[in-house]
């Protein structure tokens, strides 16, 4: 595998590179992104790093999840999904240092340090824009790896428009997505129903030796549980005027995940599911200062994006975590406020594990400048609040930031455009800090290049500090956060090339990231951690948050592509390495250690043909293969190296049907590793699926006047 991978990694650097390609559309550098400077762009004179995955990649793929989506289709991330949610991986940092935005605004669904991806409708979803590296100065907290920003679609067809999409798959796998929208004037609403399940599947029924007591070969224990999520989101738009738009949305959202119960004591007898309770509300407004937007093609305006405009966004955000009882179940609880040992709860009791609630307020203003400059200058304000009664010391914790950042663009130095921000950020715990970036493109012709010095800066969170939990595998694991983690920064270098030669782009993307304090889990001596805790639990083994002394993660990303009218082919490689020291109390000394997940090689390659059979008919086929050499962990064995190949079709009946289907894993590929240590990959092996959608629409388009000032004309559908 690792053989395989470096090949296709030196054919792609014998070729070149950069990390600012959409692969799919002839026009693709004509695309308009904002995620790299919170401003548009045109995606080829974009002066940060951005990566697109464009609406017709979407479609041709035919992912059926953004998990699905991302490895699929960029050799960067790695995924280690399970009950607890998408463990995320991006250059070998993993979910707590990678920013996820939905249309701009911070996806809130943490648990256990892994985000809940599900929440995303990938049914809904129009591209996606990925920055790499430290974006902190323009994002704050949580941007050290970077910034993925998936943006939805946008619905502009004047009166109502229905769509529905029904998907199904091996192992009971049914994705069902409905909209509805509606304008009428100033006004506009669009609301989003998803629905995902699954049977879930089992690789092996052999338990971990190093996690039990006998060698159990029997165990129901499933590889994915079965599981169900329902979410319904509205959003509604108001035009004030032509120069003020108003919003609000909100959404809830279910998932329920159902374990099985087995026969061996302390492995696979689950007397709880798990049930997560997710609600949002947000409201906010745009503001042109120089009066309506400016839509005429051909304009330096439509490159830059609207000038003078300052944006509120007000959101609130709940993510709650509970077991409910399937089973008469003796454990720790609270009665009248006062913690009790050996509490019963019965089927169907449900009790609360943790409720995390985000309060953000962000106002921002972009203004232009003399001598060619683009000025944004903002105001962030965070409030989190986490209730967990069984896992956090008093039951209850809070965290507050503020902060203000101004960012310049300067164009005047043409062809040099150079990017400078610089970020205050104040947290109640950790004080003052200073968090600058600075980012430079070269246009010589038809080659760019960029380079990008940023610091990241996050500060412990509540769960790292103060939560306490214990998990039961063949004796207690106790897990414990530290009042004592210092606040984590980091410096990163990036730089990149891209190099355009008639249908083929090649691109080079090194980058450097130097993690100071990286906070992670730590086994520590049993002796260590606090008295009534282990006489309480009398652990076999203690985990702790705490700093690592230093943590470096640096590589290389490639990326090459050919396009004729009909054909697409290409790929993606990324090398990937990194390093870090950890002090080991026990024994008194420091150590070298890996980053948990981290994979020298990951590679993606793709061959595509569209052709149209007439103006009713369009038929898309796409071969697409992903590989990963073997993935490294501290603790419990390291995760097995891996290809999947896929084969996916699209059929396209006029502008209001469409068909997908197609084999997923063909050479049906599986991991049988026992259960706890399958580190690679998750996947049963060969599965199918098949997707209808159908579109109704009655009414025309939005005049000008009308059109939203939030979507810009690379959201409007086809």
């Amino acid at each position: 595998m690792k053989k395989q991978c470096l090949a296709i990694g030196l054919c792609l650097l014998a070729c070149s590179a950069s990390a600012q390609t959409d692969i799919w559309r002839s026009d693709s550098l004509q695309e308009v992104v904002v995620t790299g400077t919170g401003t548009q762009h045109l995606l080829k004179d974009a002066p940060v790093q951005t990566e697109v995955i464009s609406h017709r990649q979407l479609q041709q793929y035919a992912g059926r999840s953004i998990e699905d989506i991302l490895s699929g289709l960029t050799a960067s991330f790695a995924f280690n999904e399970n009950d607890m949610g998408s463990h995320l991986q991006m250059n070998g940092l993993g979910n707590s240092y990678i920013l996820i935005l939905v249309d701009g605004r911070r996806l809130h669904g943490d648990n256990g340090g892994e985000n809940d991806l599900s929440l995303i409708d990938p049914s809904n979803i129009e591209k996606i824009e990925i920055v790499k590296g430290a974006s902190s100065a323009l994002y704050g907290s949580d941007a050290i790896a970077g910034v993925i920003n998936i943006i939805t679609k946008k619905h502009k067809e004047k009166g109502f428009m229905f769509e529905n999409t029904s998907r199904f798959g091996s192992y009971g796998d049914i994705r069902q997505h409905n909209g509805i929208s509606l304008n009428f004037g100033k006004l506009s609403s669009y609301t989003n129903f998803q629905l995902q399940h699954s049977d879930g599947w089992q690789n092996t029924s052999e338990e971990a030796p190093s996690q039990t007591e006998y060698h159990i070969t029997d165990s129901r224990n499933k590889t994915t549980n079965r599981h169900t999520n329902w979410q319904l989101a509205e959003h509604l738009t108001y035009q004030l005027t032509p120069q003020i738009e108003l919003y609000a949305d909100g959404s809830i959202y279910w998932k329920r995940i159902y374990r099985p119960c087995g026969h061996h004591p302390g492995v696979d007898i689950k007397t709880y599911d798990l049930q997560y309770d997710n609600a949002s509300l947000s409201a906010g407004g745009k503001w042109y200062l120089g009066g309506a937007r400016k839509e005429e093609r051909g304009t330096r305006n439509e490159e830059r994006g609207t000038e003078n405009v300052i944006t509120l966004d007000i959101d609130w955000k709940k993510h709650a975590y509970n077991y409910v009882y399937t089973d008469t179940t003796l454990t720790d609880g609270y009665v009248d406020g006062r913690f009790t040992n050996y509490y019963p709860y019965f089927p169907g009791d449900k009790e609360l594990q943790s409720d995390q609630r985000l309060t953000n307020i962000s106002l921002k203003g972009v203004f232009t400048l003399p001598y060619e400059q683009r000025l944004s200058a903002g105001f962030d304000y965070r409030y989190d609040w986490l209730k967990a009664p069984m896992r956090v010391k008093g039951g209850k914790a809070t965290d507050n930031t503020e902060a203000l950042y101004v960012q310049d663009e300067l164009g005047l130095l043409n062809p040099l455009y150079i990017t400078a921000g610089l970020r205050l950020t104040r947290n109640e715990g950790f004080g003052f800090r200073l968090t600058p970036k600075i980012s430079a493109m070269l246009k010589l012709g038809s080659l760019r290049l960029r380079a990008t010095w940023s610091q990241g800066y996050k500060t412990p969170t509540p769960k790292e500090l103060h939560y306490q939990y214990i998990r039961n595998m063949n004796g207690v694991y106790l897990y414990l956060g530290n009042t004592d983690l210092k606040a984590q920064y980091s410096n990163y270098f990036g730089a990149s090339a891209e190099y355009t030669i008639g249908n083929l782009t090649m691109t080079i993307a090194p980058y450097f990231n130097k993690v100071n304090d990286m906070i992670t889990l730590v086994t520590i001596p049993t002796k260590e951690a606090p008295g009534d805790l282990i006489i309480q639990y009398d652990p076999i083994r203690v985990r702790q948050y705490q700093n690592m002394e230093d943590a470096k993660t640096f590589g290389v990303d490639f990326t090459i592509r050919y396009q004729t009218k009909e054909w697409t082919a290409g790929g993606s490689y990324s090398y990937l390495d990194t390093k870090a020291h950890q002090y080991d109390s026990e024994n008194d000394t420091m150590q070298e250690v890996i980053i948990d997940g981290m994979a020298h090689h990951k590679a993606n390659v793709y061959v595509t043909w569209n052709h149209d059979f007439s103006r009713f008919y369009h038929l898309g086929v796409g071969i697409y293969g992903r590989m990963s050499s073997k993935r490294y962990y501290q603790i419990d064995g390291d995760g097995k190296g891996y290809q999947l190949w896929r084969l996916s079709t699209s059929h396209q009946f006029g502008k209001n049907y469409r068909l997908e289907a197609g084999i997923d894993n063909i050479f049906n590929y599986v991991d049988r590793t026992p259960h706890g240590l399958h580190l690679g990959t998750t996947t049963p092996g060969t599965t199918v699926f098949a997707s209808l959608t159908i579109r109704f629409n009655k009414g025309k388009k939005l005049s000008n006047k009308y059109k939203s000032n939030f979507n810009s004309k690379d959201n409007e559908e086809n």
